[in-house]
């Protein structure tokens, strides 16, 4: 077992020096290589982190949520609804929400406008969300006006602007109290917007829900099961549609390398005509080169990655967040909770690594075979 490590040893030592020879040629292949894993691996890592996050958020949500639908579309639902639910067996809380949108002409922008639940909040007082601060330059004691429905300004003094730890949710957010939402959107008492409910076992959410689909049926029930399948869904689309902008690099790396790899120049050609002459075995030749290619392709793959890794949850993924964030004016800024997926970066080294030494050791079989007088000439 020693002499086989001490020959590996001498192979590694004899591998590095050939690459060191052709330097130009090497480094180029290993910065292509690099650059092509990192693009890669930080979609792979942004869409996973981001995932990942959107998993930890909903955890706090409530189980099902109860929507009323009229001609096929959202509409508000009546407080007496929560009377017709009354104490159903496994449900431990529900309550009515208050929540809508307000476009802001100013930056564009849609901001998401949600009730405290506090009925006796202050109807001058709003939190906003540090997007919002950011965009428009507020800071807690301005003011911040809102047009009604029915165009009458309301200002509300800004008594928090929301922690940055929870901008991933609360960049566009307004908190004001239940009535002054009430006044601001035209919303009559004892109307909400959807019911909230909270069950005690998490084994029972479709039995609760399919009860209820009975007791109301002009309603539409959201689990926090399907709410985050839609997550996966539209991160795991949106990472699609940033692997097919990448497909054209991915091609082009794919045929630099494989030309790289299978074409021998004459050099080396005549320098394993001369390890022939001089003793080598075919299997000693092979391992040298098998030895060539997982250098180059490991050293790839660990500095792509890692250097996806820093860019991803250290520089906030700066080349690829507009399109996987999905925000249009109010990007939030938050850093991601390093998250690694071992099946994704397994599946990431088997595509990017196996390949490219394979690519390495058959053009070298066939070379190796040859009479080493005939190499040489």
């Amino acid at each position: 077992m020693l002499a086989f490590l001490r020959k590996q040893k001498y192979l590694i030592d004899y591998t590095l020096a050939s690459l060191l020879r052709r330097k130009g040629k090497n480094v180029g292949l290993l910065t292509v290589y690099t650059l092509i894993v990192f693009m890669l691996a930080s979609v792979m890592l942004f869409a996973h982190g981001l995932r990942h996050e959107a998993g930890l958020v909903l955890q706090s949500t409530p189980e099902i949520i109860v929507q009323r639908m009229q001609a096929g579309r959202h509409a508000m639902i009546p407080a007496e609804y929560l009377q017709r639910i009354g104490r159903m067996r496994g449900v431990t809380k529900k309550e009515g929400r208050l929540w809508g949108y307000y476009y802001d002409s100013a930056v564009k922008a849609n901001y998401t406008v949600m009730t405290g639940g506090q009925t006796d909040a202050v109807l001058s007082e709003i939190a906003i969300g540090s997007g919002i601060a950011r965009v428009r330059g507020l800071a807690i004691g301005d003011y911040l006006t809102l047009r009604s429905q029915s165009g009458d300004a309301f200002s509300f003094k800004i008594t928090a602007v929301l922690d940055t730890e929870s901008e991933l949710v609360s960049a566009d957010l307004l908190l004001m109290a239940p009535g002054a939402f009430r006044h601001v959107f035209g919303t009559e008492e004892g109307l909400y917007t959807d019911l909230v409910l909270s069950v005690r076992n998490p084994r029972e959410v479709s039995k609760v829900a399919e009860k209820l689909a009975k007791l109301l049926p002009d309603t539409r029930l959201i689990t926090r099961e399907e709410i985050l399948r839609t997550y996966d869904a539209v991160f795991s689309w949106r990472q699609g549609v940033v692997f097919i902008l990448l497909v054209g690099a991915v091609l082009a790396f794919v045929i630099f390398a494989w030309d790289k790899a299978s074409g021998l120049s004459a050099e080396e050609r005549r320098e394993i005509g001369v390890l022939k002459a001089i003793g080598w075995e075919t299997a000693d030749i092979m391992r040298m080169k098998f030895w060539e290619g997982a250098i180059i392709s490991l050293t790839a793959f660990l500095i792509g990655y890692v250097a996806a890794y820093v860019h991803v949850f250290f520089a906030s993924a700066s080349l690829f967040e507009p399109v996987l964030k999905g925000w249009s004016v109010l990007y939030p800024r938050f850093r991601l909770t390093p998250s690694v997926d071992g099946l994704q970066a397994a599946t990431l080294f088997f595509f990017s690594v196996l390949p490219y030494i394979v690519a390495t050791i058959v053009p070298i079989w066939r070379t190796s075979i040859t009479d080493p007088d005939a190499v040489m000439r």
